[in-house]
């Protein structure tokens, strides 16, 4: 073996360095704007385009004062969210008792992001802190859903994906918001627009929820931890009817 070829070829033992893929982020745009519950689609995004957004956010997470624990103890929530008898041993009006019936009520699960993420990816699973923050975005995705209070009509994803974007500095969440922000210019009767922007606008106001103890925090009552993390309420998404809220966004629309 030459050095040239020492150069050039990947180390299997190395992650690779990120590139942005624009192309594939574009394909998959499309095909999660014709059709938001093609989940999928918002994986393929984010491989495309938030290499070293793990890195950087696990880094924050070192800075803060918990991080150092949290990081040492590296909690996988997954299987977590997936157990119903810790479920069900949230009190009423907790974060956890909240998410139970959130996910129970959508008939949803930890599991389908879990298998989602887990197609066409090579390091999901790796034992290596930037891929378990990169899991821990992933499993709390859906408790953002209830601390937010935005719901999974077209819309609310559309607000919660600016919010995260707010919170992760992830391109990817910046891609589809923007596509989602464009789709609802087609409604301007409707404040979809107004609705996506101020979820961003409440990402970046509310404390980051990435460095929180999501054990500790599913023990708390919802409204508290709302108000402890600076989590003001949706109010110009609250007041779309339920029924034009996915109308709003355009993430349910058909192509042309």
């Amino acid at each position: 073996m030459t050095m040239s070829d020492t150069m050039t070829k990947p180390n299997p033992d190395v992650i690779p360095r990120p590139r942005k893929q624009w192309r594939k982020a574009f394909t998959a745009l499309r095909r999660l704007l014709s059709d938001k519950e093609d989940t999928g689609q918002v994986f393929e995004i984010m491989r495309a385009l938030n290499g070293g957004t793990e890195e950087r956010n696990y880094k924050r997470l070192l800075r803060t004062l918990s991080g150092g624990r949290l990081a040492y103890e590296r909690v996988e929530m997954a299987p977590k969210l997936m157990d119903d008898a810790w479920l069900d041993s949230f009190a009423p009006g907790t974060v956890g008792a909240a998410y139970r019936t959130f996910v129970r009520s959508e008939n949803i699960s930890a599991k389908g992001l879990v298998d989602l993420s887990r197609q066409r990816a090579t390091i999901v699973d790796a034992p290596h802190p930037h891929a378990w923050i990169g899991r821990r975005t992933r499993d709390v995705h859906d408790i953002w859903h209830v601390l937010t209070g935005y719901h999974r009509d077209g819309l609310g994803e559309a607000c919660l994906v600016a919010f995260t974007y707010a919170q992760t500095r992830g391109l990817g969440w910046a891609f589809i918001a923007m596509g989602a922000l464009f789709r609802a210019r087609a409604h301007p009767e409707q404040p979809g627009v107004a609705a996506i922007r101020q979820g961003y606008r409440r990402g970046k106001s509310a404390k980051w929820l990435l460095g929180e103890d999501y054990v500790a925090l599913m023990n708390e009552p919802l409204e508290a931890a709302r108000y402890r993390l600076n989590l003001t309420p949706p109010t110009i998404y609250n007041s779309i009817p339920s029924g034009e809220r996915d109308r709003a966004s355009q993430l349910a629309a058909q192509p042309a």
